[in-house]
């Protein structure tokens, strides 16, 4: 075992010592050491349950005859962190999860890990370790939270009964007292946020990786079944040490693919291109960023989940879930294998019976193509992606006047003050990896632009990025961003931009001569943070269409 080197022989005495003096005993000295990353905080609605799930995942590894070490990890809340300087550390934190759970597993020599995690950027960075590291690991993600419940049968969600909700309020579609029962009702307990945004995407993700058991990337943060799953994750965890199952053999190209037509095939948030090359690259998997396009032609989504469509995750769970989505995906599902010990296939094929109401069948799709698309042009010539999944049809193809920010703030007081008007397209820019710095994620003003009735006549463009629960023609990982001399540093009020979704073009309509000589009188502004580690990671961060990881090249 990797922890005999911190265990065996006479030269460890002073390391048994320690361990005793933790309480271990020494019956625990013959077991694999398997540690528990857990994210567990009062912060996050995700993580705050995640308590009794460390107890059954504690039972579990006892019970397989390994002995569980804990350790935190930390978590941000992007919903917590939205519009103001915390967002600028949501992304990075990816990298310093990543970081921490390598530091612990190699200083302390871990057999095997336990990941519980939940929400954005928790979960890539714990996938972002396993697949680094090599060991033995089981991602536990600790579920759903259950939609809010109103008048009538309203179902409410968090992002449409809440950030849309505060454009409503400000257009006076709705009154004070409506939105504070969005606010009381939008957020019923714990759990990952109830539609498909980014944390409920990596979730089903993980699952369809191989990574965890069936149905944790759907089974509610409240149920029974989410207890079992986690007792049942610390037995395996034990069994996939002994038989030394690696996520290198189980996160392949083939089942990165499976998990990126699941996610077209579900409509699900944006940020999973960013966290999927991330996490492809740790694992030693090539994956360039159009594979995500070729694919989404392809592959058609076959469920309208909220925010862009009707169905909660309680919704999907109860279809079938992951499997049934394989199931229904049918020939299009690569073999690969799963910490179940089944394979993609075999997991597909258990499923009997599809709600085919949530989970359409092949024959019978949602739309004819993936929910994201990943587009290029003089203004992003090294891509830029979108959620179509959530852009209507009026929208798909748009030409529209530029109305330039360089800070999302600019951008949303201008929104919300009436600024914005049909025929706009607004361009945040300066908000990339290295401009933010951290890539903040823009959900108050794409919900201000759809809060306010102009989702079907305003367009937003960004080198930022996107919540998970974002809808509507925003377009963003556009790169090279504007820190690096990207060409969106170049536009300027008044500009047209045009947008063709479907033949996946994003063109900037000035002459190229004009354009080189904005750029012979463009240089980089100062960095906004300079001080602390985000002034670090902006210069080690690379380009979104590589993942926006840190190098130390």
């Amino acid at each position: 075992m990797r922890s005999d080197t911190i265990k065996k022989g006479l030269e460890r005495t002073p390391h048994r010592a320690l361990l005793k003096g933790t309480g271990m005993p020494q019956s625990a000295l013959e077991k694999p050491f398997i540690g528990v990353a857990t994210s567990f905080t009062d912060l996050i609605p995700g993580h705050v349950g995640m308590r009794d799930l460390e107890r059954f995942i504690e039972k579990g590894v006892h019970s397989g005859g390994g002995y569980s070490l804990f350790f935190g990890i930390p978590g941000v809340c992007d919903g917590i962190a939205m519009g103001h300087k915390g967002m600028h550390y949501s992304l990075p934190t990816r990298e310093l999860i990543a970081d921490m759970v390598e530091s612990v597993a190699e200083a302390h020599r871990l057999d095997g890990l336990v990941l519980l995690t939940n929400c954005d950027k928790i979960t890539p960075g714990m996938l972002m370790a396993a697949a680094r590291l090599d060991i033995p690991c089981i991602v536990v993600t600790a579920g759903p939270m259950m939609s809010g419940r109103g008048e009538a049968g309203r179902k409410y969600s968090f992002v449409t009964d809440t950030f849309e909700a505060m454009a409503r309020y400000k257009a006076g579609v709705i009154d004070a007292k409506e939105l504070a029962v969005c606010e009381d009702n939008a957020c019923p307990g714990m759990g990952s946020c109830q539609g498909l945004f980014t944390a409920n995407t990596m979730a089903i993700l993980t699952e369809t990786l191989g990574m965890s058991l069936p149905r944790c990337g759907t089974a509610l943060a409240v149920s029974a079944l989410k207890r079992r799953i986690a007792f049942a994750s610390g037995e395996k965890i034990v069994e996939l040490v002994t038989n030394n199952v690696t996520p290198r053999q189980i996160m392949t190209r083939a089942a990165f693919e499976n998990a990126i037509r699941v996610d077209l095939a579900l409509g699900g948030s944006s940020n999973t291109v960013l966290h999927l090359l991330a996490i492809a690259r740790e694992a030693g998997v090539d994956l360039p960023l159009e594979t995500f396009d070729i694919l989404a032609k392809e592959t058609p989504q076959l469920s309208s989940m909220n925010p862009a469509g009707e169905f909660f995750m309680e919704d999907l769970d109860a279809a079938g879930g992951v499997a049934g989505v394989l199931k229904q995906l049918g020939d299009k599902v690569k073999e690969s294998r799963t910490v179940m010990g089944l394979t993609t296939l075999q997991l597909a094929a258990s499923v009997e019976n599809v709600d085919e109401q949530v989970i359409h069948p092949l024959t019978d799709p949602v739309k004819k193509e993936g929910g994201i698309a990943v587009l290029f042009g003089n203004i992003a010539p090294k891509g830029a992606v979108v959620k179509q999944s959530g852009v209507s049809a009026a929208m798909m193809n748009f030409e529209g006047t530029a109305r330039c920010f360089d800070a999302e703030e600019q951008a949303m007081a201008a929104i919300m003050e009436g600024r914005i008007v049909s025929g706009d397209v607004v361009v945040i820019r300066y908000e990339g990896p290295k401009g933010g710095p951290g890539m903040r994620e823009m959900l108050a003003p794409t919900a201000a632009i759809m809060g306010m009735g102009l989702g079907d006549s305003v367009a937003l463009i960004t080198d930022g990025r996107f919540s998970g629960g974002t809808r509507g023609p925003c377009i963003g990982h556009i790169s090279p961003e504007a820190a690096e001399g990207g060409p969106i540093a170049l536009v300027e009020d008044g500009d047209r931009i045009r947008l063709d979704i479907p033949n996946r073009k994003l063109e900037l309509l000035v002459d190229e001569a004009t354009l080189t000589a904005r750029r012979a009188g463009w240089s980089a502004p100062e960095p906004k943070i300079k001080t602390g580690w985000l002034a670090r990671y902006a210069k080690v961060v690379t380009s979104a269409h590589t993942g926006a990881v840190t190098t130390a090249d």
